[in-house]
């Protein structure tokens, strides 16, 4: 192999190691920039963090509502109360013709005797409940309904039983609460779309002031030839780190909310007899919210380097 042959070889191995380099370079000479400038980084950084905070905090939110209505929407009991006349064993053989149905996963039998006990248990009523006589309670059959049947429909079938005295059935405020979860979730894409445009307009403008001051630099660059991506990749890592930074401020200020709201929220809860906890995001959404940010800080930096370079391309390049 000639001279000329093993130096275009080595001129084709070092191009992927001369992009890597000056990718590195890039990135460590922006980072630079921002620590030297710290108070404009500090303000820029705060501005988007907060921005992104409320969709992302409104977004934890959302997702603990839906936990914590998991639970009651997950109970979808039909309480059929039957006629006060209604044996045990009447209500045994009605239990088992509801669980041939097709829309009914499971009925279970409450007789008066255990309602009785639980109230006793329960209810704080155990010297009312020894004055009584006789037995007020009717035989109750809790009915689970399948996973995709019609609760509805399965409560007026119920309700039309000639043994049925009485039904309950909770559906009416449970399709308001998914109603409201539903748009509670839209609220927050709308905030989440309008917050981050302004989080893009922030790093935008940022990066726009930083090529106003190496403008002639930029200029000069490009009478030598200089490509748009040689002279944008700083900006678009600098518009990175400014994404990155807020989207750790942002993290930190939900789990500041976090930890201020976990004790008195757990007292709340306790009150109520309940053990909910507040749920975070976990490592996956931490990863995710971080990339989001990185990648919004970039498009940002992107759009406002493409504009000014278009604008002071040379003639005839």
């Amino acid at each position: 192999m000639n001279t000329a042959s093993v130096s275009h070889v080595g001129k084709k191995a070092s191009r992927p190691r001369v992009w890597f380099d000056h990718q590195v370079h890039s990135a460590f000479f922006s980072l630079g920039r921002t620590v030297r400038r710290p108070w404009s980084t500090l303000l820029t950084i705060a501005v988007m963090g907060v921005a992104l905070a409320l969709p992302l905090g409104l977004s934890i939110v959302m997702d603990n509502l839906q936990h914590f209505a998991g639970s009651v929407q997950q109970s979808r009991e039909i309480n059929l109360f039957l006629k006060m006349d209604v044996a045990n064993d009447a209500a045994t053989a009605l239990a088992e013709t509801l669980r041939e149905r097709a829309d009914v996963a499971e009925a279970e039998i409450r007789t008066p005797e255990q309602g009785l006990a639980e109230l006793r248990e329960t209810g704080g009523l155990s010297d009312a409940i020894d004055a009584l006589e006789d037995n007020p309670l009717p035989v109750l059959l809790i009915v689970t309904p399948q996973e995709n049947s019609d609760d509805a429909a399965l409560a007026a079938a119920l309700a039309a039983l000639p043994a049925a005295d009485l039904v309950q059935h909770d559906a009416v405020w449970r399709q308001r609460l998914d109603a409201w979860l539903r748009f509670g979730g839209r609220v927050v894409w709308v905030l989440a779309v309008l917050l981050g445009l302004g989080a893009l307009l922030v790093v935008g403008n940022t990066v726009r002031l930083d090529i106003q001051a190496r403008r002639e630099e930029i200029e000069v660059m490009q009478l030598l030839g200089a490509s748009d991506g040689f002279i944008r990749r700083p900006f678009l890592y600098l518009g990175a780190w400014y994404g990155l930074g807020a989207g750790l401020l942002a993290l930190g200020l939900l789990t500041a909310a976090a930890l201020a709201l976990r004790e008195p929220l757990a007292t709340l809860s306790s009150s109520y007899g309940s053990h909910f906890v507040l749920k975070g995001l976990a490592a996956g959404p931490v990863a995710l919210v971080l990339l989001g940010t990185i990648l919004l800080g970039w498009l940002g930096a992107w759009g406002v380097t493409g504009h000014f370079l278009r604008q002071t391309r040379p003639m005839g390049s």
